[in-house]
């Protein structure tokens, strides 16, 4: 097993010619240390305007240029900075425009000078903007802009780097319309006014992933001495109320892998085309309107963006490739702060409804992608975001966790966090760290090849963890009970159900539930109204199998509202599986698209070809 395992830490790895196959960047040669950026909002022409300074560190001396990347910038100017701070234009030069990886900036760079700076535009269209009319706000009176950089969408609208092997500080001057608020992943001040004029300092180094901007009419309300929410003002109580126990999850959080390092953890409710759950965009997370249910049973979603101030944002993963580093082990923490904030039984549910996830989504996906270790070379990483990387990684930590007991196992995951404190790392620093760690100090307890299969296997071993959560027993039987007749719907008491027990409830339903239960269950409910999300989501999923069309005019209101990918994807692709849907998808499409992200149209762009 020794020498096995040893073969697979030390020589287990992607030759690629670049050193990341989704940048252009040569920061091997030139690596940028800190970027300022000094921008202008236009919400007129839907523009971003200014300037970038790079601060340079030359890995090679002999070095004649650096690299960055960039997705349709209109780049004006590149200014040389030397020692005496005299800004001087140097040569540059654009590629040829990739449509996913967009074109490599060339910039000549002469001896002695470790600075340039880079005059630039955005595109109205581009990728990592989303420039929101009053009308698709919760408030309806101002404008709204966010960003959303991951995977490589930075490079739309900063020319940057655009690799998660670079970290970099970086300050910022940014300048709006009076009246609205900018925020960035940064030092936000609670206290500053509204007067368009706006200057931020983000002082440990991050990926460029990590960079985020957001501009619009907010409010701020304090949740505890280093926590507090961003939100519009008619959605700052309510997400006040539902973020509450965002301080006591912190402390858990701390409790078990040690202290949190980016000083304040502020959250910010961005309007519902948000396309994705939450972005951990450091010191100040990212979230969907969708997550506020009004009981605070979706909370798990702010466990998991902090959850990522240890896995993602503090260890990074070096290269999408090895992109369970940062969810897998984000999902793992996370579950471990829903046991300790709200039980043992909430946590199986929520794993036990994960791990239906994934394997349903392993019934889709080429073996090639179902691997922790992916191979995304040529394609967008954005092709990564799958439940192999959150819930595969997660169920591979739960087996070590297992294998070695929590009292080993958790001291483990402290020390992964804290050697590796502000560094990037792949899969193979992981299993030599494990080696050393783990595997050496107790042997016997895992084998190479059990690793190899987790890693370099698709789909999940026979030997990996399964969950079992008891209280969906009494789901299941009740649900059996009603449609065979021996209980009546009314009879049921669910006044106590909680999100995942309703979820439970829904998805089990088999094909054989006629049309008047379904209709029963709707009335009864009043589920294809309901203002949870994630029960909305599971009802209309059923409702399209079973082609019941009473839901389809409130799927139609929450398809036009909500723009979260999570949720329009498998709806729209469930619909057009179905050629008697099809019609009723590309319209409510045509009236929605326009409303979504750029990241969920070219998604569901592909759905609806």
């Amino acid at each position: 097993m020794r020498a096995f395992l040893t073969l697979l830490v030390f020589t287990v790895s992607h030759a690629y010619a670049a050193p990341d196959p989704h940048s252009y960047a040569n920061f091997d040669a030139v690596q940028v240390s800190h970027a300022h950026l000094d921008l202008a909002v236009s919400f007129e022409r839907r523009e971003l305007s200014g300037f970038i300074d790079l601060d340079l560190l030359r890995k090679d001396p002999a070095a004649t240029r650096v690299v960055l990347d960039t997705r349709d910038l209109s780049i004006d100017e590149v200014l040389a900075v030397d020692a005496q701070r005299r800004y001087t234009p140097t040569a540059f030069s654009l590629s040829r425009a990739d449509p996913i990886f967009g074109q490599a900036l060339r910039i000549e760079l002469p001896q002695g000078v470790e600075r340039i700076r880079v005059r630039y535009r955005t595109s109205p269209e581009a990728s990592g903007l989303q420039w929101l009319p009053p009308e698709l706000t919760a408030g309806k009176k101002q404008p709204f802009l966010f960003t959303q950089s991951q995977a490589i969408h930075a490079r739309s609208w900063v020319p940057i780097q655009d690799t998660p092997a670079v970290r970099f500080s970086y300050s910022a001057r940014i300048s709006t319309p009076p009246g609205l608020l900018a925020r960035m992943s940064a030092n936000n001040n609670p206290l500053d006014a509204a007067n368009g004029d706006y200057r931020f300092i983000m002082q440990q180094a991050i990926p460029s992933y990590l960079l985020a901007l957001a501009v619009g009419e907010l409010k701020f309300a304090a949740l505890g001495e280093r926590t507090g929410v961003y939100a519009e003002p008619n959605v700052l109580e309510v997400a006040a109320y539902e973020f509450e126990d965002t301080e006591r999850m912190i402390e858990i959080t701390e409790s078990l892998y040690g202290p949190y390092r980016w000083g304040r953890y502020d959250l910010l409710v961005l309007p519902a085309s948000f396309p994705f759950g939450g972005m951990e965009n450091p010191r100040l997370t990212f979230l969907t309107p969708t997550v506020i249910a009004g009981d605070r049973s979706l909370v798990a979603l702010i466990a998991h963006e902090l959850a990522h101030s240890w896995s993602g944002n503090l260890v990074t993963n070096r290269s999408w490739d090895d992109f369970w580093l940062n969810e897998g082990f984000t999902t793992y923490v996370e579950n471990r702060i829903v046991e300790a904030a709200f039980g043992s039984e909430r946590a199986d549910m929520e794993r036990q409804l994960a791990e239906r996830d994934l394997q349903e989504e392993l019934e889709e996906l080429p073996q090639a992608d179902q691997h922790l270790r992916l191979d995304l070379r040529g394609r967008d990483p954005d092709d990564g975001l799958t439940e192999v990387a959150y819930t595969k990684g997660m169920i591979f930590l739960r087996f070590l966790e297992q294998r070695f007991g929590r009292a080993v196992f958790d001291p483990f995951v402290r020390a992964w966090f804290d050697r590796h404190a502000f560094g990037t790392v792949g899969t193979d620093d992981f299993l030599a760290f494990l080696k050393t760690e783990l595997l050496d100090r107790h042997p016997g307890k895992v084998s190479g090849e059990e690793l190899a299969t987790f890693i370099e296997g698709p789909g999940l071993p026979a030997f990996a963890p399964r969950t079992h959560a008891t209280r969906f027993d009494a789901i299941d039987a009740a649900r059996s009970d009603w449609l065979s007749g021996k209980t009546a719907l009314a009879a049921i008491d669910t006044s106590a159900w909680s999100t995942q027990e309703w979820m439970r409830w829904i998805e089990g339903l088999p094909a054989s539930t006629t049309p008047a239960q379904l209709a029963e269950f709707d009335q009864g409910y009043q589920v294809s109204v309901v203002g949870n999300s994630e029960i909305a989501f599971a009802w209309y999923l059923k409702a399209i199998e079973h082609d019941y069309r009473p839901a389809f005019a409130p799927m139609q209101d929450f398809l036009q509202r909500i723009g979260r990918r999570k949720f329009v994807l498998p709806l729209y692709t469930a619909l057009m599986r179905n050629p008697g849907q099809q019609d009723y998808a590309r319209k409510v499409y045509a009236e929605a698209r326009d409303s979504y992200h750029p990241i969920t149209r070219a998604s569901v762009d592909e759905v609806m070809r």
